[in-house]
C-alpha cells in the first residue's frame, strides 16, 4: 500500500515489530543499570575468596581455617575502606572538574596501593600489637576472637554507613570494635587505654591541623596570586615554586619511607628535598606558562591553571591514605598470624598481608567509590580548584605527618576539617571585604550561605561519627561473645 504523501508504508507487521524492538532496547538498558551492583558484588565476593585462599597458600598450612576466615574479613574490610574514604581523596579534584570520575578512579586506585606498599607497615604494627598487646595475655591466641570479631564488626558497620552514602571513619570504627572485642573477651585490663587515649588525642588535633593549613594555604595563594593586580604573571610566577614545595616534600616522605636500608643521614635530607623541589619547579615553570596563554587577568582563569596541581595534591592525598588506613583493614590479620606464631620476625606483618590490603583498597573504591566521592567532592561545599588544592595538600600533610609516628587517624575528619578551614577563612574574608556586589540581587541569606559550608551535610556525618565508636565497641563484643558461645572460633 502507498501512502499518499510518501513512500509505501509498512505492513503493520513491521511496525510491531519496530515497538517491541524499541521496548526490549529499553529493557536491556535497564537491566544493565540494575545489575550493575550485581557484577560489582559478585567481582567483590570473588576477591574475598581469593583473599583467604591466598593466605592459606601464602601463610602455611597449621590452622587453615583461621587463617582463611581471617583473610576474607580483611579483605572484605579493605574493600569497604576503598569504597568508602576514596570520596576524601578525589572527591576536591572531582568536584572542581579538574579530573574525570572513571580517571580518578584509577589513577587513586594507583596511588593507594603504593602508599599501602611504601609506607603502611607502621601504622600496622600500632592496630596489630599496640592496642590488646599480645605480651599481657595469659595465651597469645586469645587475640583470634578478638580480631576476628573487630574486623567483622567494623566491616560490617562500614559497609552499612556506605550503603547509606555516609563517609564514617574507618580508624574509629576499627579501633572501636577491637577495644570492645577486647572488653569483652578478657577485660578492661586488656587493653592498651593509653595508647587509645594517644590516638583519641589525634583524632582531635588532626582535622584542627588540617583546617588550619587549608586556611593557611588559601590565604597563602590568595597573598601570592589570586589578589594581585595581575593575577597571571603571579601565577606563572608562584604556582611552580608551590608545586616545587609540595614535591619537595612529598619526595623526601618518600624516599625515607620507601628505602629505609639506605639509612641517609638526616643531615642530607634538606638537600635531597631542595633537589627534588628544584627538578619539579623546573618542569612546572614551562607547562604553567603554557597554559596561561590566553587566559584572562581574572580569578576565573586561575581555576585552570591550579587544575593539574590539584590532580597531583588528591594523589598525594591517596598515596597518604593508603599509608595509614591500610592498617585499618591488615591490622587485626596481623595481630592473628603472628598468634599463629606465623609472622613474628616481621616489622609490621609478612608482605602478603600488606599486598593483600592495598589490593582490596584498590578494588574496593573503584568498584564502589563513584557514590560517596560526589559526597565529599560536591555536596558540602562548593569547591573549585585553588580551594580544593587547599583542601587535599592540608590532608595530604597531615595524614602523612600521622603516618610517619605510627598514628591511625582518621583521613575523613581530616578532609572535612580542611574544608571547614576554607570555609571559615572565606567568611572571615567575606566579613572583612564587606557584602558582596550582588547582596542587592540576592537576599541576604542566600548571599551568606553561598560563601559557607551546608552544614547540613556536615551535621550528618558528624552524627555518624559520633556513633561509630560505641556502636562499633558494642557490635564487636557481642559478636565474640555470640561466636565463643557457640562455639564457632
Amino acid at each position: 500500500m502507498t501512502g499518499p504523501y510518501g513512500p509505501p508504508e509498512p505492513p503493520n507487521r513491521w511496525r510491531t515489530l519496530d515497538r517491541d524492538l524499541k521496548r526490549l532496547g529499553r529493557l536491556e538498558v535497564a537491566s544493565a543499570y540494575v545489575s550493575r551492583p550485581l557484577v560489582a558484588g559478585a567481582i567483590a565476593l570473588v576477591f574475598v575468596l581469593l583473599a583467604g585462599g591466598a593466605a592459606v597458600a601464602v601463610g602455611g598450612r597449621s590452622d587453615i581455617a583461621v587463617l582463611a576466615v581471617a583473610a576474607v574479613l580483611a579483605g572484605y574490610m579493605a574493600l569497604n575502606i576503598g569504597a568508602n574514604d576514596i570520596g576524601n581523596t578525589m572527591g576536591p579534584a572531582v568536584g572542581a572538574r579538574a579530573i574525570g570520575l572513571g580517571a580518578a578512579l584509577f589513577a587513586a586506585a594507583v596511588a593507594e596501593a603504593a602508599g599501602a606498599l611504601i609506607s603502611g607497615r607502621e601504622v600496622v604494627a600500632t592496630i596489630s600489637g599496640r592496642l590488646i598487646p599480645l605480651e599481657g595475655l595469659s595465651d597469645p591466641r586469645q587475640i583470634i576472637p578478638v580480631m576476628i570479631a573487630a574486623l567483622a564488626a567494623a566491616s560490617l558497620w562500614i559497609n552499612l554507613a556506605g550503603w547509606l552514602r555516609a563517609p564514617v571513619s574507618t580508624t574509629h570504627a576499627i579501633v572501636g570494635a577491637v577495644a570492645g572485642a577486647g572488653v569483652s573477651a578478657v577485660g578492661p585490663g586488656a587493653v592498651n587505654w593509653p595508647q587509645i587515649g594517644v590516638i583519641a588525642g589525634g583524632w582531635v588535633l588532626s582535622p584542627l591541623l588540617g583546617g588550619g593549613l587549608s586556611a593557611g594555604f588559601l590565604a597563602l595563594v590568595n597573598a601570592l596570586i589570586a589578589d594581585r593586580e595581575d593575577k597571571i604573571a603571579a601565577a606563572q610566577r608562584w604556582l611552580p615554586v608551590l608545586i616545587g614545595v609540595m614535591v619537595a616534600v612529598f619526595g623526601v616522605y618518600v624516599f625515607v619511607r620507601a628505602l629505609p636500608a639506605l639509612s641517609v643521614p638526616a643531615v642530607f635530607l634538606p638537600g635531597i628535598s631542595l633537589v627534588l623541589g628544584g627538578l619539579a619547579w623546573l618542569i612546572a615553570r614551562p607547562v604553567v606558562r603554557r597554559a596561561a596563554i590566553g587566559l584572562e587577568n581574572r580569578r576565573r582563569s586561575l581555576r585552570r591553571l591550579f587544575g593539574p596541581s590539584l590532580v597531583m595534591a588528591s594523589l598525594l592525598l591517596c598515596f597518604a591514605h593508603g599509608s595509614n588506613d591500610v592498617s585499618n583493614a591488615i591490622g587485626p590479620l596481623v595481630a592473628i598470624v603472628e598468634a599463629l606464631g606465623q609472622g613474628r620476625a616481621h616489622a609490621g606483618g609478612p608482605a602478603w598481608t600488606i599486598l593483600l590490603g592495598a589490593a582490596g583498597l584498590s578494588v574496593g573504591l573503584v568498584l564502589f567509590g563513584a557514590r560517596l566521592i560526589r559526597i565529599v567532592g560536591s555536596e558540602i561545599t562548593r569547591l573549585n580548584p585553588v580551594r580544593s588544592w587547599c583542601v587535599a595538600l592540608s590532608t595530604a600533610m597531615t595524614v602523612l605527618m600521622a603516618s610517619a609516628a605510627g598514628l591511625p587517624v582518621s583521613s575523613t575528619h581530616i578532609a572535612v576539617g580542611g574544608v571547614f578551614g576554607v570555609g571559615f577563612y572565606r567568611e572571615w574574608q567575606a566579613r572583612r571585604a564587606g557584602p558582596p556586589r550582588d547582596a542587592a540581587a540576592a537576599p541576604p541569606e542566600v548571599a551568606r550561605r553561598r560563601r559557607l559550608v551546608r552544614r547540613s551535610h556536615v551535621l550528618t556525618i558528624l552524627a555518624a561519627w559520633i556513633v561509630t565508636v560505641p556502636l562499633c565497641a558494642a557490635f564487636a563484643g557481642l559478636i565474640y561473645a555470640l561466636t565463643r558461645l557457640a562455639s564457632l572460633v
